[in-house]
């Protein structure tokens, strides 16, 4: 059924229709955001002070120029993996100058955002298979966990030369040295603070429930730091010159090491813009007024966010889900909230002094080990486990390849993983790349198979169709429909829903899950002796 709610106004207009629903939800996610910036950026070995910079830049300057309505802009701990990557190998050791070389990677990488949505590249986010792209966030999840329990416990692990662990699997095998020389203080601050992660969520009373965990650590850690007087250097301090630290001339000196220099810029481009285009997907489903957002638009917003980020010194940006999502459930009706939410971080930037050397790590380090925890929680592999056996062999591949190298070498050999499970279940080599289609007004017709790898070309014609319509997308030609593809053709059914039509998906009954639970987005196939050519013969 079409969304029958008057649609909020835009700019100026809708600036006054909803200032206080906007407002209000701006002053929570700025509640959410403030501590989850902080410790990001401390996380990904920037001075903390950046996170504020960037937030801020995420609200005040990119809401202007955003393609979506209610997406909240700022760091994410989703980058920490790359941004501390890049400032370990650019700097060798020297924190400062790790971080002033990667502004330069940085920068490039926000042109590069720019020229995607220049080139309409918002469709990016489909190619890739959802199965390791959520063995791509699991492994960072599990990644800023193995960070974030050393300092959770004032420890920071090193190996035999004296020089800080940084890669997942050393700073995991180091948690049992951990947990035989913790600092009582800091542990007692880092565990309560865990304890609330954790439990906060499950209070039912409507107004606690308003109020994020994030601020309820810190109304309880700030005092309990100062009884315990814990050592200063577990403790946030804000460098009030930090525009003087950055050192303008050394921003591209980082093009002398051409191979590092390269490769993160593709990181911060590549996985900064699909996260920011899966937030943007999520959050137009949350959506009340079912709203669809401009994702090349928004892609240029977040790169344009990310060369200013950089030029001041600040950390790589995206659309957030957590905070958007915590946007939405707030009450918020336009792009206002977000331009808020900044609004309040740099009010908070004016009083930070106040703030200095009263913010435990510790406290950060447990909001971390929250957020890690969701993208890797347990669930997560139950439920790739429940679409289907080869969705959960693919998302363990991209996980383990992830852990054990970096995130562009994991993400590809979880395409990978998936191109060859997808030909083992019967996917015709011509249909790997190319969808072979018969195209009528009112109706598509696919044979051969519809995966991840040949999505864009069947999408490409089901956005041609009229949305106020009923159409028809014929899959009954089809060995085998991907768990990608079952995840996009809802989407594509709740558009065409949105705007008064009905897709009418044909031949899915005729293909058998692959898993035993007949999940709604399980891989549909067909038998051995049913399967057909790429263009719907017998085989």
């Amino acid at each position: 059924m079409k969304n029958t709610h008057q649609l909020p106004k835009d700019g100026i207009q809708g600036l006054k229709d909803n200032f206080s629903s906007d407002a209000l939800s701006g002053f929570l996610v700025f509640l959410l955001a403030l501590p989850l910036s902080l410790g990001i950026a401390k996380a990904s070995d920037f001075p903390p002070i950046m996170g504020l910079m960037t937030a801020m830049i995420g609200g005040i300057v990119v809401s202007f120029f955003s393609g979506s309505q209610l997406t909240i802009k700022g760091p994410a701990a989703g980058l920490i993996v790359i941004v501390a990557g890049s400032v370990a190998e650019f700097g060798r050791g020297d924190s400062t100058l790790g971080w002033h070389l990667a502004l330069g990677a940085l920068m490039v990488a926000g042109v590069v955002q720019i020229l995607f949505g220049l080139m309409k590249m918002g469709s990016l986010v489909d190619f890739f298979p959802l199965s390791a792209v959520h063995g791509m966030l699991a492994a960072i999840g599990i990644i800023i966990m193995s960070k974030q329990i050393h300092i959770l416990f004032g420890i920071s692990p090193v190996n035999e030369l004296g020089k800080p662990l940084v890669e997942p699997l050393d700073l995991l095998a180091k948690i049992p040295e951990t947990l035989m020389h913790i600092k009582p203080d800091v542990a007692v601050i880092g565990l309560l603070s865990l304890l609330i992660v954790f439990l906060w969520p499950r209070i039912k009373h409507p107004v606690l429930r308003k109020i994020p965990a994030p601020v309820v650590i810190l109304t309880i850690t700030i005092p309990l730091a100062q009884y315990l007087k814990i050592d200063g250097k577990q403790l946030i301090h804000f460098d009030q010159d930090f525009i003087h630290t950055i050192a303008w001339n050394e921003r591209f000196d980082g093009f002398a090491q051409t191979g590092i220099f390269v490769k993160y810029v593709l990181m911060f481009a590549l996985v900064g813009s699909l996260e920011s285009l899966l937030t943007v997907k999520a959050t137009d489903m949350l959506d009340p007024f079912k709203r669809k957002s401009n994702a090349n638009k928004d892609l240029m917003a977040v790169g344009f966010g990310n060369t200013i980020s950089a030029l001041v010194g600040g950390l790589p940006m995206i659309s957030e889900v957590a905070r958007s999502s915590a946007n939405v459930a707030n009450g918020a009706k336009t792009r206002w909230s977000n331009f808020y939410h900044g609004v309040f971080i740099l009010i908070f930037l004016f009083l930070d002094l106040q703030f200095s050397d009263l913010i435990p790590f510790a406290a950060l380090a447990a909001m971390l080990i929250g957020v890690g925890y969701k993208l890797a929680s347990p669930k997560e592999f139950g439920r790739m486990a429940k679409i289907g056996p080869e969705q959960l062999v693919v998302f363990c591949v991209t996980i383990v390849f992830t852990l054990s190298t970096d995130l562009l070498i994991g993400m590809g050999a979880g395409i990978v993983a998936k191109l060859i499970t997808q030909h083992i279940l019967g996917v015709p080599l011509k249909s790997t790349f190319k969808a072979h289609l018969k195209l009528t007004s009112n109706k598509i017709t696919v044979f051969g198979a519809a995966v991840f790898s040949n999505w864009l070309g069947i999408k490409k014609h089901i956005e041609k169709l009229d949305k106020t319509q009923k159409m028809t997308l014929d899959l009954s030609n089809c060995n085998l429909v991907d768990h990608t593809v079952m995840d996009n053709l809802l989407h594509a059914q709740a558009d065409f829903e949105n705007q008064g039509g009905e897709l009418i998906l044909l031949g899915l009954k005729e293909l058998h899950p692959t898993s035993k639970s007949n999940h709604e987005l399980s891989t549909r196939k067909k038998d051995k002796s049913e399967r057909l050519d790429h263009i719907g013969n017998p085989k």
